[in-house]
Formats: C-alpha cells, sequence, structure tokens
C-alpha cells in the first residue's frame, strides 16, 4: 500500500477524502481553505478513513459534558485490538508520521491524546489533527530535523506541560525525586540511521539529554501507588519508571480506572496489539523488578 509523503497537498487534493464523516452537530467542520495545507505528513489513504471512522464513532457516542480524561478514555478504546508494530517513525526525512493503522506504546498515546485534542477544538479535520499530533511529538511542534522530535519520555512530559497541553499528576506532595542519566541514544548512534555520519544530529542529542538528564523529576514507587490511588483519573497519561541504563521510562498508557482496580490502555508488544491490562497497573510494575514506579500526568485541554 502506497505511504504518501507531502510537504504541501492542496486543500482541494483532501478535502472531499477527509469529510466523508457526518459529525455531531455540535461541533464545527472546518473545510480546507484553498490557502491551508497539510505539511510534511506521512500517511496512507487507510488513515483518513479509521480518522473518519473515529468522526463517525464520536457521532454514535455523545461528547457533550464528558470531561478531557473521559474523552481520552473513550478514545482510547476506539483502538482496541490494533496491532502492535514498532519504528513506525523511522522514515526520512524527517516528517510527521501519521500512522493509525499499526501503534507502538508512545504513537498509540499521541494519537489518542491528540484526537481528544482536535475534538476539544471542535474543528474536526484530518489538518487540525496532523497538527495536533506535530505539537505533542515535537519540541516547538516544528521540524526541521530528527532531533526535533521529543525521544525520551520525561522530556517529552516536561515539555508538553510548558505548552499547557498536560500537567503532572504525580509531584512533590505525593511522589519521591529522581534524576534520570539518559544517554541511551548518543551511547548507541549505529542503531539510529538518522543519526549514522551526522555528528552535528549527535551533539545536538548529547546536548538535550545533559540538559534532561540535569532535572528532577517526581515519581511515585510501587509500594506507594496503592495508598495514593485517589489521586488518578481515567484518561491519565503513565510512564513506567526504570533502572535500565540510559533511558528513564520503560513503557507508557492511558490509566484506566474500574471501580477499585487500576488498570490500564496500552499498545502492548507482548499481545501484539492494544488492550485494556488484565494486570493492575501495580502487578504490571511488580512482573518487571527494573520497573520501580510511574510517573502521571493529565491532560489540560
Amino acid at each position: 500500500m502506497k505511504t504518501y509523503f507531502l510537504r504541501t497537498v492542496t486543500a482541494t487534493m483532501l478535502t472531499a477524502t477527509m469529510l466523508t464523516a457526518t459529525v455531531p452537530a455540535t461541533f464545527s467542520t472546518v473545510m480546507f481553505s484553498q490557502n491551508r495545507a497539510v505539511e510534511n505528513v506521512y500517511y496512507q489513504k487507510k488513515d483518513v478513513e479509521i480518522f473518519n471512522k473515529y468522526l463517525s464513532f464520536i457521532q454514535k457516542n455523545p461528547v457533550a459534558g464528558l470531561t478531557s480524561g473521559e474523552l481520552i478514555s473513550r478514545t482510547a478504546g476506539f483502538f482496541l485490538g490494533v496491532p502492535y508494530v514498532a519504528h513506525t517513525l523511522e522514515i526520512e526525512p524527517e516528517g510527521l508520521v501519521v500512522n493509525l493503522r499499526e501503534m507502538d506504546c508512545t504513537t498509540y498515546l499521541e494519537t489518542v491524546y491528540a484526537l481528544a485534542m482536535t475534538v476539544r477544538s471542535g474543528e474536526l479535520s484530518f489538518e487540525n489533527f496532523c497538527n495536533k499530533l506535530r505539537l505533542l511529538r515535537y519540541r516547538e511542534g516544528v521540524i526541521n530535523d530528527y532531533t526535533d522530535r521529543l525521544h525520551y519520555t520525561s522530556g517529552w512530559i516536561g515539555t508538553n506541560i510548558k505548552k499547557g497541553l498536560v500537567c503532572i499528576v504525580t509531584d512533590k506532595s505525593n511522589s519521591e525525586p529522581i534524576q534520570f542519566t539518559l544517554n541511551i541514544m548518543s551511547s548507541n548512534t549505529g542503531r539510529y540511521k538518522q543519526l549514522k555520519g551526522k555528528p552535528e544530529l549527535i551533539e545536538k542529542v548529547k546536548k538535550r539529554e545533559e540538559e534532561l538528564s540535569s532535572q528532577i523529576h517526581y515519581y511515585l514507587p510501587t509500594d506507594k501507588i496503592e495508598r495514593n490511588k485517589n489521586i488518578f483519573n481515567s484518561g491519565d497519561m503513565l510512564g513506567f519508571v526504570t533502572t535500565q541504563p540510559g533511558i528513564d521510562i520503560s513503557h507508557v498508557g492511558i490509566i484506566c480506572v474500574d471501580g477499585d482496580k487500576l488498570t490500564f490502555y496500552h499498545a502492548s508488544s507482548t499481545h501484539k496489539k492494544v488492550v485494556l491490562s488484565e494486570l493492575s497497573i501495580i502487578d504490571y510494575l511488580s512482573s518487571n523488578p527494573k520497573n520501580i514506579g510511574l510517573i502521571a500526568v493529565r491532560a489540560a485541554f
């Protein structure tokens, strides 16, 4: 199946395909104007079809009155069963990859949040969704090169807090300080095709890692989650803090509060698809000795 890379695609080429779904009357769909475009985007026709199915799903399940967390949870459930596929972003030259057909844990999280942001904005267009996804995934919401992407989860969290897109749930009032030593990328440049033979990009990556490694973060240790589980809401993003050298977070997901049980939606490499975990968050953490707790943030949109 063909993948499209668009540096500039005019409105007339995309509008008919994108807006085939009927959207609820409570939302105003904005058609592309002749002078607006989706830039630097890789996607397939199927991705637009899935986007339209999501709009139909929202129409059948009205979101009026829902909190952002409830909207995120509903959106997370829409993708249950989607295949897990890693490394879908590694396309050159660097551009926004939109892949609603297959996801890893990070692209699943970003897609769900970007779709919820799109609905909240009231502008239900594929263009707007692309813009929201780019804003979440890239440091300044602008793509110049590979290093603009937010590769480390702690950096993703901190940057999107500054943008006002999320707010911290695990803070110094309920959690413990931690400082990460981040160097997995600069220490293994041969694993990243975008860095091979590009010393200027490697240097930029090292500086990003040093900056993040100097920051203090707060995480909730596994043995303190049970007594603090009332701080979490469905729709919160969580990252599992790891002691694995060189990185900060081993896996991410979206919290689901099910009565007294605290579980999560995630793109699972074990199950090879998006699932609602049968394990509680505590049990999942305890299943891997390198996991020591979690960091959580909440949508601020």
